[in-house]
């Protein structure tokens, strides 16, 4: 027997910038087909009607002083408590008709998190370079960290109360996302995705996306979470290329010797030895951090493991069945 998803707690949450076109229209479809959950709109300082709009809709509507999507998500995280939490947009381009599938997706595949993949993503405002930047980090990331996710940057979302209360949440911006999915594939959570039709913003409306700084912030949030989840790689990288270029330098010099028996370019050498040297260093740290590594990963695993049950479930003694323990003590959920 599946859980229906009426019987959880869900919690709509909504980051929020200078979204006043489009954000009322988002938290009515949001009520419409989720008619059970609470809606949270968290205003992350803007200039418009965005909070008016949102309030007007019957959302509640939360401010958050911090600038970045990263930041308003590690406050939405702190502050809500629910048992599934739907993340979307405000601007209007995620559809919210296929919120309850996601959940179903949820619980039926006994997930953590359910990531709404975009079809039609080049259709963002005619903003093609989002589109290429999309395919090229997405290959980029199942190069580092495997072949979990196709949509890594999708912000439509859904969660169970474990992952979002043991996700660390060190981004600041847009990289959250891929923070998210790092995460994930690091703890190797369960994890699904559902694709669905990808909007078009409202007229008038604008993406707050950068193409160039916000992918300069993902590639370095990528960098980082390589080195510090798996540190072998990242500096055995680092390794492979001093030893590569030292190796370059000397080949000619080894050739030259063995053909005169002497060493001319010594400047040279010192250069190669001194990338040796770095070379060595580099893979030492490798493997000396990838112990760290795994041992902060072991953490998170444990604290993972110490949140309330994933999927809306009580704690039982016993061996019981989850439908069994279901029936014996129904559930009862929680608000904010």
């Amino acid at each position: 027997m599946t859980p229906e998803p009426n019987r959880y707690s869900l919690a709509v949450l909504l980051p929020c910038y200078n979204e006043g076109l489009s954000i009322a229209s988002v938290v009515i479809s949001f009520r419409k087909v989720l008619p059970g959950a609470r809606i949270y709109v968290y205003d992350n300082n803007s200039t418009d009607n965005t909070a008016q709009q949102a309030a007007l809709a019957g959302a509640t509507v939360i401010t958050c002083r911090r600038q970045g999507k990263g930041n308003v998500v590690r406050q939405m995280f702190a502050d809500i408590e629910a048992d599934i939490y739907i993340m979307a947009d405000g601007d209007g381009t995620y559809d919210a008709s296929a919120a309850p599938r996601m959940i179903e997706a949820l619980i039926a595949d006994r997930a953590d998190m359910v990531v709404g993949t975009r079809r039609n993503i080049t259709e963002d405002a005619g903003r093609k370079g989002h589109a290429f930047g999309n395919q090229l980090f997405n290959r980029v990331y199942q190069a580092m960290f495997g072949r979990d996710f196709t949509d890594i940057f999708s912000g439509y979302r859904v969660f169970t109360r474990r992952f979002a209360k043991s996700f660390p949440a060190h981004s600041a911006g847009f990289e959250i996302e891929t923070e998210m999915s790092v995460h994930a594939s690091t703890l190797r959570l369960p994890v699904t995705e559902i694709e669905f039709d990808y909007g078009r913003r409202v007229e008038g409306s604008a993406s707050k996306l950068s193409t160039f700084r916000d992918g300069f912030r993902i590639l370095s949030m990528m960098a980082m979470l390589l080195k510090e989840t798996k540190p072998f790689v990242f500096f055995g990288w680092i390794s492979a290329a001093l030893f590569a270029t030292c190796t370059a330098l000397m080949a000619p010099i080894t050739l030259e010797f063995f053909a005169t028996g002497l060493v001319e370019r010594i400047p040279t050498v010192m250069l190669a030895m001194t990338l040796l040297v770095g070379a060595m260093l580099s893979l030492s740290c490798g493997i000396i951090l990838d112990s760290v590594s795994r041992a902060r990963i072991e953490q998170k695993r444990i604290f993972y493991l110490s949140q309330a049950p994933a999927r809306g479930e009580r704690s039982f003694s016993g061996a019981h069945p989850i439908e069994e323990r279901e029936t014996q003590a129904p559930f009862r959920s929680t608000g904010f």
